[in-house]
């Protein structure tokens, strides 16, 4: 039962975009868990922001390809 299953790119992308979503969520828990500790790491406090930032960015690239924005 080794059945090959091929995705299309449209559906490969959208994959891509939950997971991207899934870890832009677990970052934004873990600067918040890190915020509400009172004494939170700056350093790792702004390496998380500045992760999550360049997910949000990969997330809008994809949403172009998918979604392009054609003016008629």
């Amino acid at each position: 039962m080794n059945a090959h299953i091929e995705m299309t790119e449209e559906e490969v992308l959208k994959v891509k975009i939950e997971v991207l979503r899934r870890e832009h969520r677990d970052l934004d828990h873990a600067i918040a868990a890190l915020e509400d500790t009172g004494r939170a790491d700056q350093l790792a406090l702004r390496r998380f922001k500045k992760q999550k930032l360049a997910i949000k960015d990969e997330i809008s690239r994809i949403e172009d390809r998918l979604y392009p924005d054609i003016i008629a």
